[in-house]
């Protein structure tokens, strides 16, 4: 049997029909990508025969190496050519425009792609916990709301976000997260999950600031319920991951571990934590709505006609499909802690 030929290692966007039939090539030598065209005669490649279940915009494999065809899972970022940098300073990229004036904590570039400078967002208290929103409908994200809390001192009162799932990262301190009475050691670069109706206290150690950001989705306000259920979900009792450099996937030069998704339960919000090394990604797209803190040291985020510069404790909003590139400019290259709503594989990209 032949190999299947590597195409340029990129994804086609194509839009389904619900209850049609398609066949999905797989030798690669169909001039009709990523669908057969009869081509794979006499090499004993056959192609992939499936029906929509919905009609829908789907990224379907082009590089052959994708381990859920027909469907794009990220394997082209670790074929030559699949995770393809661009030069900053080209005459194209030194045109685009810098944005250094804010609208209040925001800066915003294209499409409603904007950064947030959370210490600038007003915040309010309630008990030992003081608190901020950042992300939300009001600002153009589809599918989250995200928070700010910051806890001192005796434990926070109970919070809630209702109906929806909530993702948090601790970006500073340790302590507890006391989730509807079961308590859970918690540091730094932790990620934690709290599900649909459960209730969330913070309990910092002695002396420490607890902080962290908060990810509600479907989007929703914090609720403050007056006293604590005991409805602790007990299908899922790992609610806290922490970073574990074996758990690392490349995507090319970069690489990043997932830490809240399927495995404990989150069905539509994946969480990562990853690195990039001093470079500038071509500008892509995604089929997801993506935050972006960064956790350690500066690059620049670029959309179409604009750029800013990035830095520690900043929030970068991504909406659906939206063309971007973040460059890391840092020696040590950029840390980051990304959420992925709806979507379960921060490693599907696409270009145009």
């Amino acid at each position: 049997m032949s190999a299947p030929q590597v195409l340029p290692p990129k994804p086609y966007l194509v839009v389904l029909e619900e209850d049609r039939k398609y066949f999905w090539c797989a030798c690669g030598r169909s001039k009709k990508q990523p669908f057969c065209d009869g081509s794979h005669a006499g090499t004993g490649i056959e192609p992939q025969r499936f029906v929509a279940m919905r009609t829908e915009e789907v990224l379907l494999c082009g590089c052959k190496h994708t381990r859920e065809p027909p469907f794009c899972d990220g394997a082209h970022n670790g074929l030559p050519g699949g995770c393809p940098h661009d030069d900053p300073d080209s005459p194209a990229n030194r045109a685009i425009a810098w944005v250094t004036d804010s609208d209040g904590p925001r800066r915003w570039l294209d499409g409603g792609c904007h950064v947030i400078c959370a210490d600038l967002v007003e915040h309010e208290r309630r008990g030992s916990l003081r608190h901020c929103r950042i992300v939300g409908p009001e600002f153009g994200a589809a599918h989250q709301a995200q928070f700010l809390l910051e806890a001192e001192g005796e434990i926070t009162p109970a919070v809630s976000v209702g109906a929806s799932d909530a993702i948090l990262f601790v970006t500073c301190g340790s302590g507890e997260v006391v989730i509807c009475g079961r308590r859970s050691p918690v540091k730094a670069t932790d990620g934690v999950y709290l599900r649909t109706g459960e209730v969330l206290q913070l309990a910092p150690h002695s002396g420490e600031t607890l902080k962290m950001f908060l990810l509600a989705s479907p989007p929703a306000e914090l609720e403050w319920p007056t006293r604590v259920p005991e409805n602790f979900d007990d299908n899922y009792p790992q609610r806290v991951v922490a970073v574990d450099a074996a758990q690392r996937v490349a995507m090319g030069p970069r690489y990043f571990q997932l830490l809240v998704d399927k495995r404990i339960g989150s069905q539509m919000v994946t969480q990562f934590i990853g690195h990039i090394p001093q470079s500038k990604a071509a500008p892509h797209r995604h089929l997801y709505e993506e935050t972006l803190i960064v956790l350690a040291g500066r690059g620049c985020m670029w959309t179409e006609t604009r750029r800013t510069p990035v830095g520690p404790g900043e929030v970068i909003f991504l909406p659906r499909k939206q063309l971007h590139s973040l460059q890391a400019t840092d020696s040590d290259g950029l840390f980051v802690v990304g959420v992925i709503c709806p979507g379960d594989n921060p490693s599907i990209n696409y270009y145009d």
